[in-house]
């Protein structure tokens, strides 16, 4: 069986990895779209996160191009509204995340995929990377088995740094990772005949008798009404595993359904809840945080919540510090009024490497910066400013860090995108 080659092989179609293909698609590179599940989106899809955001802070928009264009061709095909960037927020993410339908997001992401000539291979994962002479050798694996692809240009949008990993380059992992969430849907009760104060005693004597985890119903590690009046959705927490290999992703996997059970048999005795329905909203479980790539350059806590304009910026993010901690609770601060983080062309390059580029919340930084710039609106901005470079990386035959910045930030203004 022969080699296929290919200009560009962009590794995960989340949010992330959708932009990378089609920006480096429509500019007419050979591009290979590897993902492993059935269906591209990412959390939007499979976790159940169908709300993207930050698009907009402080009356503008920061973040279009075309991760906007896919978000826009959904509401539009809904009837849905689209959002007033107007308005002007308040530093939070209040009221700011665009709800989409996630099953037609996917369905446009295909048409646009297919439409710009990207190869898209589903239920197909990395085995191996190995450099050669002109880029990398791939080793992945299908349905099928194992087969190999060689390609000039990786992009590694798995979340995980899993490409990036296996290719040897170094990466930062927290001590503990930020919990995850198995997303659900809550429905078949009166929220006016609920007794708060009861439930609450009731969960303590659970949690003392061990039938349910303190964080069964989320990082206050009490009763949260919000699971219940928000129906569910990805409230709870599930602890202590970092998901970044298949070993961990099982083990979050498994615990995530069991703690749902266990919130399940506890609400279902319950006055005024034993006839409580759960729904499935995400196949899988949603992960916030597994490891991130160690690159040129690092954005700090200090530089996103400073606003910093790096001088190689490449596109903006908003969101507000929003870091998940199983022991001390939530870490949420809004950013200041007026404050644009940017992220820099060095994030997406993993240090001292030739032809791979990291898009999406494995971008280098800090963990604080990270609980902020994980969001899926700057996973499609940077995204797409991987595929551009990749583009330029293909057509100049040289890195990354060789490119001049006035060539990349032409090329996402062309497709649309804003750059700081």
């Amino acid at each position: 069986m022969s080699i296929q080659k290919w200009d560009a092989a962009v590794i995960g179609a989340g949010p992330a990895g959708l932009c990378s293909a089609l920006q480096c698609a429509r500019e007419g590179l050979k591009t290979l779209l590897v993902e492993k599940n059935g269906i591209s989106g990412g959390a939007i899809t499979a976790a159940g996160i169908n709300y993207p955001g930050i698009f907009q802070a402080w009356g503008r928009q920061l973040i279009a191009g075309i991760g906007w264009e896919l978000v826009k061709k959904t509401l539009l095909e809904t009837g849905a509204p689209l959002p007033d960037f107007s308005v002007p927020g308040d530093g939070s993410n209040r009221g700011m995340h665009v709800p989409i339908n996630p099953l037609l997001f996917a369905a446009i992401a295909d048409e646009e995929l297919l439409k710009a000539g990207v190869s898209i291979q589903y239920h197909t994962m990395p085995g191996a990377l190995k450099p050669t002479r002109d880029g990398w050798t791939l080793t992945l694996c299908g349905k099928d088995g194992l087969f190999e692809a060689e390609s000039a240009v990786v992009i590694d949008c798995t979340g995980d740094a899993n490409a990036v990993k296996m290719a040897g380059f170094p990466c930062n992992e927290p001590l503990e990772c930020q919990p995850g969430s198995l997303s659900i849907y809550v429905d078949n009760f009166d929220p006016a005949a609920l007794d708060t104060e009861a439930l609450q005693r009731e969960f303590d004597k659970a949690v003392a008798r061990g039938e349910v985890s303190a964080e069964d119903f989320g990082w206050s590690k009490k009763f949260n009404i919000g699971f219940l009046l928000g129906r569910g959705k990805n409230s709870n927490h599930i602890c202590g595993i970092n998901a970044a290999d298949s070993a961990g992703r099982t083990a979050i996997e498994i615990a995530g359904r069991q703690s749902v059970r266990r919130v399940y048999r506890f609400l279902k005795r319950q006055p005024g809840l034993e006839k409580v329905q759960f729904h499935i909203r995400s196949a899988e479980c949603g992960v916030r945080e597994t490891r991130t790539i160690r690159g040129e350059e690092t954005v700090t806590l200090e530089d996103y919540f400073s606003g910093r304009k790096f001088a190689d910026a490449l596109c903006c993010s908003f969101y507000p510090i929003d870091l998940h901690d199983a022991r001390l609770g939530l870490d949420f601060r809004r950013l200041p009024e007026g404050v644009t983080p940017t992220i820099p062309r060095g994030a997406l390059v993993p240090k001292g490497s030739k032809g791979l580029l990291a898009a999406g919340r494995i971008v280098s930084s800090d963990r604080l910066a990270n609980s902020a710039l994980r969001v899926q609106a700057t996973c499609m901005a940077t995204g797409q400013a991987a595929g551009a470079m990749a583009v330029l990386c293909r057509r100049n035959s040289c890195g990354a860090m060789d490119l001049e910045l006035s060539e990349i930030r032409a090329l996402l203004e062309k497709h649309g995108a804003i750059v700081p």
